[in-house]
C-alpha cells in the first residue's frame, strides 16, 4: 500500500513541478519518478532543517513538490536542458 501512496504523491508532485518549472517535461512515467525522487529529496531537506517527518497528506505533497522542483532544477543544470517550451522555437531564416 505504501508503494501505491508513493506513486500517487509522485504523480501529483511531478505534475505540479511540470507546471511550476515550465518546459517540455519528461513524460508521464518520468514525471512520476521525478516526483518520487523529489519526495525523497524534500524529506531529506526537511529533516536536515529540523522538521519532523510526520505530517498529513497536504504536508507530504508540499514537501514532495519542493523536493521535485529542487531536483528538476539540479537535473536541468547538469544536463543543460533549458527548454522552456513553445517560447524557444527557432525561426527559420
Amino acid at each position: 500500500m505504501h508503494v501505491l501512496w508513493w506513486i500517487v504523491v509522485g504523480l501529483i508532485a511531478g505534475w505540479a513541478t511540470g507546471k511550476i518549472m515550465r518546459g517540455s517535461g519528461y513524460g508521464p512515467v518520468m514525471d512520476i519518478l521525478v516526483g518520487i525522487v523529489g519526495a525523497l529529496v524534500g524529506g531529506w531537506i526537511m529533516r536536515a532543517l529540523g522538521f519532523a517527518g510526520q505530517g498529513g497528506t497536504l504536508y507530504t505533497i508540499i514537501v514532495a513538490i519542493i523536493g521535485a522542483v529542487i531536483f528538476t532544477w539540479l537535473l536541468r543544470l547538469i544536463t543543460g536542458n533549458r527548454d522552456t517550451g513553445a517560447g524557444n522555437i527557432r525561426r527559420a531564416a
